[in-house]
């Protein structure tokens, strides 16, 4: 039987393509040569769970983070980050936006950073008081792809916080292109999905901007069926080819607080022009919040629950004094029941509510 220190490179590579990320790191500390193995170009990673990324510590200025798969937090020096508030997450990427106004899109695990272009004047001006502009100036923030597989991506943000107006920003522009919508219209969610980005507004109108041959105002395009109007936040996700919708409500019943969370699912069919109401999601899970919208195989994951959407706070609509801070958890579309999977209550602070976040190193 050949020593470890005798596996060829291919080999370890291939190791590699099994192991969860923080794995990855520890791996690399065995020794010189398998410290190598991770600066060349591996297989894909391991299937994983997204992290949570929470507060940074008063003290040390540690940027806190949670892992689901093994229950651990890790706390990791990220100049980039610091002082900085999370406003979204995607492929890997964090937008961060600082005391100052300024944002950047970084990869906090490989460090790669782009600065992003100033915020239009107008919405910091509706940002009131100054201290609280940096988390209210971005309600979320996706991108079309990872910057790492492609150079022509595109970020899309939600400009406000009362009413969000939807903007989007390519490398090389100068600044943020702001999309007209009607008066007192607001964008509840974002995904890209088929090559381009679809939005759904707080009247369930579903619409579209289609990122080919831009005309100089870039306009939204509504799409799809009638979606009858749902008062609750809105999420919209790529699950594999199909859009789904996903309305979470919140009422209060009696003293019971954990059965007052409510969540619908629904696949706008645009082809057929037509909806369906899903019961289930395949025995996946979901993960919704200021994020790209995330799912994962739930079979692989013991700890993951089958047909779950899992929160992060995103709005303060829903007061924890209220409503027990039912942003923060799972929903079981079998049962119809909320739970936590976080050990304590994580609550929004200036530097950052907890954000969803796949890390992608790779």
């Amino acid at each position: 039987m050949a020593a470890w220190s005798d596996l060829t490179d291919d080999v370890l590579g291939y190791i590699t393509s099994f192991l969860p990320f923080p794995d990855h790191y520890r791996f690399g500390t065995v020794c010189k040569n398998w410290r190598s193995i991770l600066k060349r170009k591996l297989p894909p990673p391991a299937p994983q769970l997204p992290w949570l990324v929470l507060e940074e510590e008063n003290e040390t200025k540690k940027r806190k983070f949670y892992s689901l798969f093994e229950g651990k937090h890790y706390f990791i020096e990220i100049s980039e980050l610091c002082g900085r508030y999370i406003c979204g997450s995607s492929h890997g990427w964090l937008f961060a936006v600082d005391s100052e106004i300024t944002a950047i899109l970084v990869n906090p695990f490989t460090r790669e950073c782009y600065e992003l272009p100033p915020f239009p004047e107008y919405y910091i001006q509706q940002c009131d008081p100054f201290e609280e502009m940096r988390t209210q100036i971005v309600f979320k923030a996706i991108l079309s792809h990872d910057p790492k597989e492609r150079s022509d991506f595109m970020a899309m943000i939600l400009l406000g916080a009362e009413y969000t107006t939807p903007a989007f920003w390519k490398p090389g522009n100068a600044s943020w292109t702001v999309i007209d919508v009607p008066k007192k219209y607001t964008v509840d969610d974002i995904v890209y999905f088929k090559g381009n980005f679809y939005l759904i507004s707080n009247f369930s109108t579903l619409s579209v901007l289609h990122l080919v041959d831009f005309d100089p105002e870039p306009k939204l395009t509504e799409v799809g069926p009638q979606i009858e109007q749902v008062g609750g936040q809105k999420y919209l996700v790529d699950f594999d080819g199909c859009l789904l919708l996903i309305d979470r409500c919140c009422e209060h019943v009696g003293d019971d607080l954990t059965n007052g969370v409510q969540c619908d699912v629904i696949e706008p069919n645009l082809e057929k022009n037509c909806l369906y109401d899903r019961r289930d999601i395949d025995g996946y899970a979901l993960f919704l919040g200021r994020n790209s919208s995330i799912f994962v195989d739930s079979s692989q994951f013991p700890m993951c629950k089958k047909n779950s959407i899992n929160f992060t706070h995103l709005t303060d609509s829903f007061s924890r004094e209220e409503f027990g801070c039912h942003e923060f958890g799972i929903f079981d579309m079998i049962t119809k029941t909320w739970s936590t999977y976080y050990p304590v209550e994580a609550s929004p602070t200036s530097i950052g509510s907890p954000v969803w976040l796949t890390p992608n190193p790779w």
